[in-house]
């Protein structure tokens, strides 16, 4: 008798088990994703503070300026999409979302003293279309005209964006014995608009510590693999980027192209990466 007992107990288990199996495989609305599993990383993940910097401890200081051509091959991750896309998302549309939603503040200068109302960012920004009319029944059957408002779209700069000027300091640290860079502002560019190529013209700037804690939360294409994005908190940390210097500090406060223009140009960019290198470099006997 115990054995049978012992039976039915087990041939309910496994029955009622496969029925709750069963039921587990019907699909219900909410479990239709578009991935093999749930992507918690970039969700989860939070920015490496800058560690405590003393002015004593810097012996050497140089700011430079920088600009990022989104025709550069390398730096199209910060483009691409133009469009909403799931799980994607560019870098401006990145900083639009949280400007409009207040999170990030958009300045009208690279020094942030003058930040934009937010009414006047969104109106730059963004583009209003027109009012429709949307035709209504009521219950009676009668038909009424409602004013519905138009689309919001800001795809103009998504697509127009062409450049991104980014405003650093290097220094030497004494007390870690090593030569560091820390951005402090992102400047977003677009094309002037005209039938000529007459260059481009600065639209906002963003404080880069405050946009850290977003950027450490979007993933980044990654051309080689799927499954190991990088945030755009990674692509900025490990300069993962291509960019000619436009502007070191000088007692002028000239830009480069203001003395040297065309391959000239390039080489004075190239000069100011090699004097920054070239600094490091002399620091140490081998």
């Amino acid at each position: 008798m115990k054995h049978i007992k012992y039976f039915l107990i087990f041939f309910s288990f496994v029955f009622f088990t496969n029925i709750l199996l069963a039921q587990q495989s019907v699909f219900q609305p909410g479990d239709y994703k578009d991935a093999i599993y749930e992507k918690e990383n970039a969700i989860n993940r939070r920015y490496i503070p800058y560690s405590f910097l003393r002015e004593g401890d810097v012996t050497w200081e140089r700011r430079v300026w920088r600009r990022l051509d989104m025709r550069e091959k390398l730096n199209q991750s910060f483009f691409y999409p133009k469009d909403v896309v799931e799980g994607r998302i560019s870098l401006p549309q990145l900083v639009i979302k949280y400007i409009l939603s207040g999170q990030i503040v958009a300045f009208e200068d690279e020094e942030f003293k003058v930040p934009y109302e937010k009414s006047f960012i969104k109106a730059k920004l963004v583009i209003q279309g027109d009012s429709t009319d949307v035709e209504k029944f009521a219950e009676d059957g009668s038909a009424y005209n409602v004013k519905v408002p138009g689309s919001i779209d800001s795809t103009w700069f998504f697509e127009t964006f062409s450049s991104l000027s980014i405003k650093e300091d290097w220094f030497f640290d004494k007390q870690k014995s090593s030569l560091e860079v820390r951005i402090l502002g992102l400047g977003f560019n677009a094309p002037i608009k005209g039938k000529e190529d007459l260059g481009e013209v600065n639209q906002f700037y963003v404080y880069f510590p405050a946009c850290r804690p977003y950027f450490s939360k979007h993933e980044v294409f990654n051309t080689k693999n799927d499954s190991e994005r990088r945030t755009f908190e990674d692509i900025f940390w490990k300069r993962q980027f291509a960019s000619n210097i436009t502007k070191e500090s000088n007692v002028y406060d000239r830009k480069i192209d203001q003395y040297a223009k065309g391959i000239e140009a390039l080489l004075e960019s190239d000069r100011v990466k090699n004097d920054i290198f070239k600094f490091e470099h002399d620091l140490w006997q081998f």
